[in-house]
């Protein structure tokens, strides 16, 4: 089960120094922290970096809403949030959150990139050096038949 999004405030608050068994979360401090995770979140989703984060409407805010981030992402999450909300608290970052922000994004960066689609040959033009395929007519790489193979068997390298 995923971090709520008043699981991700709170982590953020304590990441930034201010301890929510001290310091008592005012409700509008929490809802401006789940604001600003749905705009990192929305902000993330542009990017391509998809994490199954529910968008809903911006103007209500679910507090208790699960987010559906999976664990290898709270990290990110957290410490990207902490320097997002920090200045509205009058904090500074840490170095070890900023590194770890950017350790994050790297990370997520990686797991959720979508290789872009390769062009299929007979799309692509003729280079220079492929003259014996070029064909008057079609100045792109020709179709190849379909090699007839026969079934698996026992491979012999004499």
């Amino acid at each position: 089960m995923s971090f709520t999004k008043r699981e991700f405030v709170e982590q953020a608050m304590a990441e930034i120094g201010i301890a929510t068994n001290i310091y008592d979360l005012q409700p509008d401090d929490l809802i401006r922290g789940c604001q600003r995770l749905d705009a990192m979140m929305a902000s993330w989703n542009g990017q391509g970096i998809r994490l199954g984060y529910p968008m809903e409407n911006p103007k209500v805010v679910e507090p208790d809403t699960d987010t559906n981030i999976p664990d290898w992402a709270n990290e990110a999450v957290i410490a990207n949030l902490a320097m997002a909300i920090a200045p509205g608290f009058g904090r500074e970052v840490m170095m070890g959150t900023r590194a770890s922000a950017a350790r994050g994004m790297s990370a997520m960066r990686t797991r959720t990139a979508i290789p872009p689609l390769m062009q299929s040959p007979s799309s692509l033009p003729v280079g220079a050096g492929a003259k014996y395929w070029r064909n008057t007519q079609n100045p792109f790489y020709s179709p190849t038949e379909d090699l007839d193979v026969g079934p698996d068997g026992a491979l012999d390298l004499e």
